[in-house]
């Protein structure tokens, strides 16, 4: 067992439920096809790493495991899953630090789904930061956060409003407000809506072992929808 957790909040890919703002553009076939992709970089560039690798899934009624194994299959047994709990997305996110805080981690790290391209290092940056910082955080542009890090389970999600663009700046200051220390981490753009995801093609096209099932199926794509 390692001393980190890191957890990738997940929905389960279905079709016309999955990533809709961006469906409204490119369809449900071809945003379900994609979100698959960006789960499979994000399992084969982090499973059997340095870390324990846990999925928080939502909706909480399904058996995630059996799909989680597809996405890595040599490393099947060594992925964990847990549903995500709660009525909003802060509830949910304090829930799994709760949880796994409770298993004796050291250091949780929680990434988003949306962000197939994110480093290696910047995991790692994140869990050194945690040596000194309550509190590490790592800004979308739209200005959420697409990383959030800490050793224990402070609540700075209550009565954030998320999913605006105020969450990274109430995030900052609820925590400062309990004398928690905050530190940020660069910068990553989170694929949501059409804009967002010709920009992640165009950073594969240069730099594809960033997220090699999302450039592969994005060539794919490219003719057709972009």
């Amino acid at each position: 067992m390692s001393d980190t957790a890191l957890v990738i909040m997940v929905r389960y890919p279905e079709k016309g439920k999955t990533k809709t703002r961006l469906a409204h553009s490119i369809g449900d076939e071809a945003t379900l096809g994609l979100y698959q992709a960006f789960l499979t970089d994000l399992a084969q560039h982090f499973v059997g790493w340095k870390y324990d690798l846990y999925w928080a899934y939502t909706p909480d009624d399904i058996d995630f495991s059996p799909f989680a194994a597809t996405l890595a299959p040599s490393y099947a047994s060594t992925m964990c899953s847990f549903p995500q709990r709660g009525p909003d997305l802060g509830t949910r996110l304090h829930q799994v630090f709760l949880f796994l805080r409770a298993q004796q981690y050291q250091n949780i790290i929680v990434i988003g789904s949306d962000s197939p391209h994110i480093r290696r290092s910047t995991i790692l940056q994140a869990q050194q930061a945690l040596a000194s910082a309550d509190v590490v955080l790592g800004p979308a542009e739209d200005g959420g956060y697409y990383l959030i890090a800490m050793r224990e389970s402070y609540d700075v999600f209550s009565d954030i409003p998320m999913s605006t663009n105020v969450v990274l700046q109430l995030t900052i200051e609820k925590a400062q407000h309990q004398g928690l220390s905050v530190h940020l981490l660069e910068s990553l753009f989170d694929v949501d809506e059409l804009p967002e995801l010709l920009r992640l093609a165009e950073l594969l096209r240069v730099e594809n072992t960033r997220a090699p099932a999302t450039a592969m199926y994005l060539a794919h794509l490219e003719s057709e929808l972009l």
